[in-house]
């Protein structure tokens, strides 16, 4: 696993060899409440702890971790990391059953070009049941970042969501986005129309700074290329349909 600082002395990415989560610290100092946005898969909470402290930061100070929807790549670990430091799991109300192991995982809508990537993405271990405590909605206000907004947005699966740090100009897209060489809709939706509504709704957001579930953090220009891509694949979907 990787370890890649966005902004210093508050964000951190997790790069896995699939996927990745990110680290919010609440300040500067050893002792900063800690936020983890999606939890990597089932192996990684060693590598997570380790990487924590690596920051002089503490893994008892996770007081959340939020999963922006129910893949494997991206719940995998969250119980075992809540279980060990007493966090809270927060999940879209959509998504929560399929992440408690209640419901299956929705199959994608696969594209011709999507299949090997999604088979590759399946070599990824499978998430076990993972609690949720608090079933997010639309809107709602976490206590992290100077007031975490929840955005809604479906189309990856029904009960995705983002992240939106107003105060900081950050925004966590999940799977609704991608980065992995150019800035583009995410891969493997069971609703491609919704996704690239959900897209073009997290574009009008302007952040500063964005932070994809696949690829690397965009810090230069964010809300003019996130706008531009959201335009670019929204345009490709009506030429295409």
């Amino acid at each position: 696993m990787d370890l890649v600082e966005v902004i210093p002395e508050r964000l951190h990415m997790f790069r896995f060899p699939i996927g990745q989560a990110y680290l919010w610290r609440e300040s500067g100092e050893p002792d900063a409440e800690l936020t983890l946005i999606d939890a990597g898969n089932k192996d990684a909470a060693p590598d997570i702890e380790a990487a924590i402290r690596s920051l002089g930061l503490r893994p008892q100070n996770i007081r959340r971790i939020v999963l922006t929807h129910c893949h494997r790549d991206h719940v995998g670990a969250a119980q075992e990391l809540a279980d060990r430091y007493g966090a809270e799991i927060v999940a879209h109300r959509l998504d929560a059953p399929v992440i408690r192991g209640d419901r299956p995982v929705p199959e994608p809508v696969l594209l011709d070009w999507e299949r090997p990537l999604y088979a590759h993405g399946l070599t990824v271990p499978p998430a076990p049941p993972t609690r949720v405590d608090r079933e997010a909605e639309d809107g709602d206000l976490l206590d992290f970042g100077g007031g975490a907004q929840v955005v809604h947005s479906p189309g990856h699966t029904d009960g995705s969501i983002a992240v939106h740090l107003p105060e900081y100009g950050v925004l966590f897209t999940g799977d609704c986005v991608a980065g992995v060489g150019q800035v583009m809709l995410g891969v493997f939706n069971t609703d491609r129309e919704r996704a690239l509504a959900s897209f073009r709704r997290l574009a009008a957001l302007a952040p500063a700074t964005v932070c994809f579930g696949h690829g690397d953090p965009l810090t230069a220009d964010a809300a003019a290329v996130l706008r531009a891509s959201a335009d670019r694949d929204s345009g490709l979907q009506v030429e295409h349909d």
